[in-house]
């Protein structure tokens, strides 16, 4: 009896406008491509991604359709400028409000950093590492790391490779890292610099979870130092 020859089901073009969709918008929401620029032609979005013209242009309609790009007949396809989402700029300014904002970043960080573990690319890793060590430096010299800090989580949304993340999380602006909005009187004489050591103490950890591409591991660090950083900055009355 002859065996059935199996045969490797090809991708399917859905998916392949799907992947190239992702890629594109991603680019796109952090900045690559800039409001005003033209994409690439539709032949060279073929040799580099290695897809149908078919599958181009089904990816094109598609960022039309989520009002990422805007195409000109004879021109080319264009990202349009966007607005700012208002309501995503938080005024971050008593304890009670941290403690909202942080409960809202542990359901987005602890999955971002997971899948950041899985899918971060090695010189995602070494920016991130950068990124620490420039808090490092900052806080070792009593100075303000709050923008190093802001970045490093904003480059594990980034190395997720979903757009999403990152664009929540940049929108979210200052409210990412909220310590220094505290009202003084809030913060029950508590040292801001103490803080941010064992918060540096929790970022390492997420880091080596990161390198070791372990998703529990780095899930489990990142609950653990917004958990932390909730009760530091907001303890419960």
């Amino acid at each position: 009896m002859q065996t059935p020859t199996r045969t490797i089901p090809k991708r399917r073009q859905h998916n392949l406008a799907t992947d190239l969709v992702t890629d594109l918008s991603q680019r796109i929401l952090m900045g690559s491509i800039a409001p005003g620029e033209k994409l690439p032609s539709e032949s060279e979005i073929v040799r580099q991604h290695g897809v149908s013209r078919t599958v181009v242009r089904e990816a094109i309609s598609k960022l039309q359709a989520s009002g990422l790009v805007e195409t000109h007949q004879g021109r080319g396809t264009f990202v349009l400028q966007r607005s700012e989402p208002r309501s995503m700029r938080l005024n971050i300014e008593t304890a009670f409000s941290v403690r909202h904002i942080i409960e809202l970043r542990m359901g987005l960080e602890v999955q971002a950093v997971a899948l950041a573990a899985q899918r971060r690319t090695p010189a995602q890793w070494a920016a991130m590492r950068r990124a620490l060590d420039d808090y490092q430096d900052l806080l070792a010299k009593e100075d303000s790391c709050v923008e190093a800090d802001r970045r490093f989580h904003l480059l594990i949304a980034e190395a997720t490779g979903n757009p999403y993340f990152f664009e929540i999380l940049h929108n979210l602006g200052s409210a990412v890292i909220p310590r220094s909005r505290i009202a003084s009187a809030e913060r029950a004489g508590a040292s801001l610099t103490h803080h941010a050591y064992l918060a540096n103490l929790e970022h390492e950890a997420i880091l080596a979870a990161i390198r070791r591409q372990d998703p529990d591991a780095a899930r489990a660090a990142m609950w653990t130092h917004l958990s932390n950083s909730r009760e530091r900055l907001a303890p419960v009355e």
